[in-house]
């Protein structure tokens, strides 16, 4: 049975990178950085048995390995690499045993390009130990352990996202996960070089930290052989009892969770709403770009899938407060870092609407006031946000000197992004997260050549904002008050005139393709 679901799962993928050539190339892509990646871990691994030094080797395979289990459990579907064709809801009318379930998904989950990977790195951790052959006795199944703990691991993930009862608690706890992963890397600078400047040895303390680690779940498996290459055995052993008992509990979960999602029916929850509540609908302008601003307003305010565009934003001036400090030049240049996310967030906006745009061409709205009607619903929320983010950094950062100039870089590309995505969102659908979905589900049908397409867009917008971005250089650099103000009026107006050529341009390009952009969006694989 496992091989049967093997050779359907590698049967789908053949069919799907046949029929899409780009999607093809991204796929060889990936290999390709796979196999790079684990090039350098091995020799990474080489490098470090040459030392011979287990205070060296125990603190890099502890994190290491540590690191590699929370991947697989944060990023399920990003990071683990399950096929999006193959997982409990897609078996369950099949009759199969809750074993043979198990099995058939375990195995999908470890056959994949990073399941592989993973698996030979840690094989490849073996040469650690050639010096020391009784730890081999410890380390062969204590990477047996740590892989399929692995794969487990990130399978209950899988399993507890999509038998959450609440889409809502689904999309929030996706998008707190998503914070904690891009807030990771300050954080963690920040507190070595708190633990640095405490002890002056941070060597040290990495040291303590990887021998309280080694006793916890996360790498209980990778520590095991060190205690054995230092002929702690009694540690050695019940690191690895640790080891199985995480599995063993993993293993029971996962069972219980696929017993309640795959048997127990879906609880559905409604929400009553006060009759002849209209909510934004009832407060915007009649008309197709009254009910479009509306619309388009409500999905920015609601819609986690929008919502997620938006949280690198408030994010951008924490990050690079981290990596050059309040005086730094990417601490003040993070207002137009964030212009440059939200200038292509809606390059695709149709895309979210999936085969609901069938209703807004039934509708026989105008092109240009659909398009009108999404740019002022985007420009609610982005352009509050980004004059927020630059009057914050330049103060908290001494220098309002530079507020004109900045907001001048800032709003022009902002403005002739949204001019530009006017129109690539007539001509472009890419297949997106469906409502409720994890911010690490991978989408089915996502090719090679839609992610470069992104660029295309990026580049047109930093065209047409270029005259703001000199200037603004200039200003900042030169320290000219009036070059400020000039490159503030030169990017809003360089801007305004990007966004009414783009509604004309894109109103009109979109009165012609509304119909293949509905055939296309129902064409997406799901």
């Amino acid at each position: 049975m496992v091989a049967t679901v093997l050779r359907l799962r590698y049967r789908i993928l053949g069919n799907n990178l046949s029929r899409r050539p780009w999607q093809l190339v991204g796929f060889c892509f990936g290999v390709l950085w796979a196999l790079g990646l684990l090039a350098l871990i091995v020799a990474g691994f080489v490098a470090l048995s040459a030392s011979q030094s287990l205070s060296l080797i125990a603190p890099v395979l502890v994190f290491g390995g540590g690191l590699l289990l929370l991947g697989w459990l944060l990023g399920p579907l990003l990071l683990a690499g399950l096929d999006s064709t193959v997982d409990a809801s897609r078996l369950a009318p099949f009759p199969l045993r809750r074993s043979q379930l198990m099995s058939a998904l375990a195995a999908v989950g470890a056959t994949g390009i990073p399941g592989i990977i993973t698996a030979a790195a840690a094989s490849s951790s073996l040469i650690l130990w050639v010096r020391w052959p009784a730890a081999l006795l410890v380390a062969v199944p204590a990477v047996v352990l740590a892989v399929a703990t692995c794969v487990v691991a990130t399978q209950l993930m899988s399993a507890l996202s999509q038998s959450s009862g609440s889409r809502r608690g689904r999309e929030i706890t996706g998008t707190l996960v998503l914070i904690v992963l891009i807030l990771s890397g300050p954080i963690l600078t920040g507190v070595l070089s708190v633990l640095d400047r405490a002890t002056g040895e941070l060597s040290s303390r990495f040291a303590d930290a990887a021998a309280v680690l080694g006793w916890t779940p996360l790498a209980a498996a990778w520590s095991a052989p060190v205690d054995a290459a230092a002929g702690s055995w009694a540690a050695a052993l019940a690191k690895l009892a640790i080891a199985a008992a995480t599995l063993a509990l993993l293993v029971w979960l996962w069972d219980r969770v696929l017993t309640a999602s795959t048997v127990a029916p879906a609880r559905r929850s409604v929400r009553a709403v006060r009759s002849g509540a209209l909510q934004l609908f009832g407060r915007m302008p009649t008309g197709g770009v009254g009910a479009t601003w509306a619309r388009s307003l409500t999905a920015w305010l609601r819609d986690p899938r929008y919502l997620r565009q938006l949280i690198v934003v408030p994010l951008f001036p924490i990050l690079f407060a981290f990596a050059g400090g309040v005086d730094g030049w990417l601490f003040g240049a993070s207002a137009v870092m964030a212009a440059l996310v939200l200038a292509i967030a809606g390059y695709a906006d149709i895309s979210y609407d999936g085969t609901a745009f069938a209703s807004v061409i039934s509708t026989g709205i105008r092109g240009r006031d659909d398009r009108l009607g999404r740019l002022l619903g985007a420009a609610c929320i982005g352009v509050p946000l980004l004059l927020a983010v630059a009057i914050i950094t330049t103060s908290v950062a001494g220098t309002q000197e530079n507020l004109p100039a900045l907001l001048g870089a800032a709003l022009g590309l902002l403005l002739s992004g949204y001019g530009v995505t006017a129109v690539s969102s007539a001509l472009i659908v890419t297949p997106v997260p469906s409502p409720g979905d994890s911010p690490f589900r991978s989408v089915p049908g996502q090719t090679f050549l839609n992610s470069l397409l992104v660029f295309v867009v990026w580049g047109a917008a930093l065209v047409l904002a270029s005259p703001a971005l000199v200037l603004a250089v200039v200003a900042t650099v030169g320290g000219s008050a009036v070059l400020g103000w000039i490159a503030l009026a030169v990017g809003v107006g360089a801007g305004l005139a990007a966004i009414a050529g783009g509604v004309l341009l894109g109103g009109r390009t979109l009165d012609r393709t509304a119909p293949d952009l509905l055939q296309r969006i129902k064409a997406f694989p799901t």
